[in-house]
């Protein structure tokens, strides 16, 4: 005997309710799909690196975050601001900001965190984002990001791969130079990669003709980002501090003054299985952020947007008090000189023509304010 009981099957309606329930549920879910369809994915919370000292970084610092505040208010990382102390490798000198930058940083929600530098300071600033990456808690994905650079749109929007780590790509042909008759791109590179046991041939640009500098894997570190800054800080220290006391022959001719960084971070980037970055990317050196490094440049070279951002966050209660005294800002922004006089002169540069040729304007029109 079947013990089992008995269902009844269901009445017509019941089925056609059911019917409609399926059919409810299968257009919502057709709905999302179609909301993100073509979405980039939403990166990993992540948190940003800047370095900030005396001598007008600290200033740059301070607008870079008012700048985030301003563009990402919902940010959902942390700004961390290293800056660096007395004493180490900056014997003899007092790096530290000045109180009215860090009242402003803390103002605008910066995180303040000492660095002591023990292998680079004064012999070469440009170090301190190297060792700045040791303040950085391990395993937290990071971009870093030079003080001078804006945020001009939505950083959590970008669609971040931390664990295929890349850097900027706005760069010129600036190192090496290779000397005639001797060693070339390929030879000077290659004795870099075989040093630290990595394979070059998989970081070349096959488009680009042999012995062009664009074949060869070449960064701006005006921003990289990574998945771990501790792995990122121990190679890109070791590796510079290699480089530094050994260039080795194929480098005899070479300057790494200030190269240094921008020779070894493309070897770093490249063994953390990183490269040239790609198109969902864009939006760094373009829509979302700027590296303006100096402030005719800024002027002459910016995205609309880039400088409309600058201008508002130089009005704010944080940042105004910091543009007192600076004659870039009283007369580029204040005296009306950078749009004036060096916005035209930077739409007459051919775009491709040596960002070289327009400083050498500026400098003659008596317009290169630092």
């Amino acid at each position: 005997m079947n013990d089992a009981p008995h269902i009844p099957p269901p009445t017509r309606g019941q089925a056609e309710r059911a019917a409609r329930k399926a059919q409810r549920m299968a257009e919502r879910l057709a709905r999302r799909a179609a909301r993100n369809a073509g979405r980039a994915p939403v990166a990993p919370e992540f948190d940003i690196l800047i370095v900030a000292q005396r001598g007008g970084i600290d200033r740059e610092a301070a607008i870079l975050a008012a700048s985030l505040r301003l563009n990402t208010p919902g940010f959902r990382g942390r700004l961390i601001v290293a800056e660096p102390q007395p004493g180490g490798a900056w014997a003899g000198t007092d790096p530290r900001m000045s109180p009215l930058a860090r009242e402003a940083l803390v103002a605008l929600g910066a995180e303040i965190r000492p660095l002591h530098a023990r292998s680079f300071g004064r012999s070469y600033p440009h170090g301190n984002k190297i060792e700045a990456l040791a303040l950085l808690d391990p395993g937290r994905p990071f971009l870093f990001l030079d003080s001078d650079t804006l945020v001009t749109g939505d950083l959590d929007a970008v669609a971040f791969d931390f664990a295929r780590p890349s850097a900027s790509m706005r760069r010129e042909g600036s190192w090496p130079v290779p000397p005639p008759y001797h060693h070339g791109y390929d030879s000077i590179w290659r004795s870099l990669y075989d040093r630290f046991g990595l394979d070059m041939d998989g970081s070349l640009d096959l488009s680009q003709p042999p012995d062009h500098w664009e074949r060869f894997l070449y960064f701006n570190a005006g921003w990289f980002f990574g998945a771990d800054p501790a792995q990122f800080h121990r190679r890109f220290h070791d590796w510079a501090v290699a480089v530094r006391a050994d260039p080795g022959e194929a480098l005899a001719c070479q300057s790494l003054d200030p190269w240094l960084d921008q020779v070894v971070l493309p070897l770093v980037i490249h063994s953390l299985g990183g490269g040239r970055p790609g198109p969902e990317l864009d939006g760094l050196d373009g829509d979302v952020t700027w590296h303006w490094r100096n402030p005719a440049l800024l002027y002459a070279q910016a995205p609309d947007p880039a400088l409309t951002t600058f201008e508002t966050v130089a009005a704010l209660p944080e940042i105004a008090p910091l543009l007192e005294g600076w004659e870039a800002a009283e007369r580029l922004l204040t005296g009306g000189e950078g749009r004036r006089l060096v916005r035209p002169l930077g739409a007459a540069h051919p775009p491709q023509a040596p960002e070289r040729a327009l400083r050498k304007r500026l400098k003659r029109a008596g317009l290169w304010l630092t």
